[in-house]
């Protein structure tokens, strides 16, 4: 049972920690060649379906999405990895991104859950869509070809693997890691369906060339859609702190081996430190060896534990959502 204590007790920082915009600027070639990729192959697609972080549904979603891909055809929203945020939030969370930006459709999805009834209603929604739609140039057609997009490490290639699966029963078909830019080129079409003829094509993740918000940058280190060791796991380690710490989520004391909340990066992976063992040995400038405690190594763990949701479920955008407060998320927690 998680410890309780009263937050007024304690003096925590009140703003984002200051992190460097370098730090968090990641948009290497192969991004730039996928996204040429993606704007020539819309011609040929029926349906987009964009792939995002259910922790994060209002934060890092790239623009040029918007402004240049979703906008002509038929589109969802797919929110992935709906096990680590908190459930009773998404019909607010759906709400909110229908009267502030127009999406209709918003699908939350587990794609590592067969029997996720997000991945259920999928295929029947894209059919729809696709017969509703004027297909232009592919009206003739019989297949239907899905165009996936969206930020580094949503779970897109998870996506259509479960939907082959599921739909076809043949084996997965694409490579996933849990780092960000494993698919780093466009990929042939992928059958997803047989009856109707259901095709997905498979994008690198592709972030705003430049961020514009640091806070939102570190969300999207968080959440893994930035390679870590390019932003620096004590720095995210620390973001996570203060985050959990201004939600009063205080979890990560009992799973960081502490007694008590601390706003102190360095105290918490000290005390982790010692209670994961992770520790490595140095040479002192007279030649003897120590040992000292691994901070990144620990930085890492604590990290791993909130994409893991061992320190609980989380809305990294709370703040961004209408009409809420800090006791409603305390009570969501709570129960989740």
């Amino acid at each position: 049972m998680a410890l309780k204590f009263d937050a007024a007790s304690y003096s925590f920082r009140k703003t984002c920690p200051y992190v460097a915009k370098d730090l968090l600027r990641w948009f290497p070639g192969h991004m730039n060649k996928g996204l040429k990729q993606i704007q020539r192959k819309l011609k040929s697609v029926d349906c987009v379906m964009e792939v995002h972080d259910a922790r994060i549904p209002f934060s890092g979603r790239n623009p040029i999405f918007t402004s240049t891909i979703t906008g002509a055809k038929p589109h969802i929203l797919v929110l992935n990895k709906k096990d680590l945020a908190i459930k009773s939030l998404v019909p607010r969370i759906k709400d909110q991104l229908m009267a502030e930006e127009g999406v209709k459709h918003v699908v939350f999805t587990n794609s590592k859950d067969q029997l996720c009834r997000g991945l259920k209603i999928l295929k029947p929604l894209m059919i729809d869509l696709i017969k509703d739609s004027n297909r232009y140039n592919r009206s003739e057609e019989q297949d239907y070809n899905v165009l996936i997009i969206g930020v580094p490490n949503v779970g897109k290639s998870s996506l259509i693997n479960m939907l082959r699966s599921k739909n076809t029963h043949q084996k997965h078909a694409l490579q996933v890691g849990a780092v960000a830019g494993v698919t780093k080129s466009m990929h042939t079409k992928i059958r997803i369906n047989s009856n109707p003829h259901i095709f997905m094509f498979d994008t690198p993740g592709i972030l705003e060339p430049s961020v514009t918000n640091v806070e939102m940058g570190l969300k999207l280190a968080l959440c893994a859609s930035l390679q870590d060791h390019l932003v620096g796991e004590e720095i995210i380690a620390d973001y996570l702190l203060y985050w959990l710490n201004a939600h009063e989520n205080f979890k990560y004391v009992e799973y960081m081996g502490l007694e008590e909340p601390t706003d102190d990066i360095n105290r918490v992976l000290i005390a982790g430190s010692t209670k994961f063992n992770r520790i490595r040995r140095v040479r002192d400038y007279d030649g003897r060896m120590r040992d000292v405690p691994d901070l990144i190594e620990t930085a890492r763990t604590m990290i791993r534990g909130f994409r893991t949701g061992e320190l609980g479920k989380t809305l990294l955008d709370i703040h961004l959502l209408k009409e809420t407060s800090k006791e409603s998320l305390r009570s969501h927690s709570e129960t989740n």
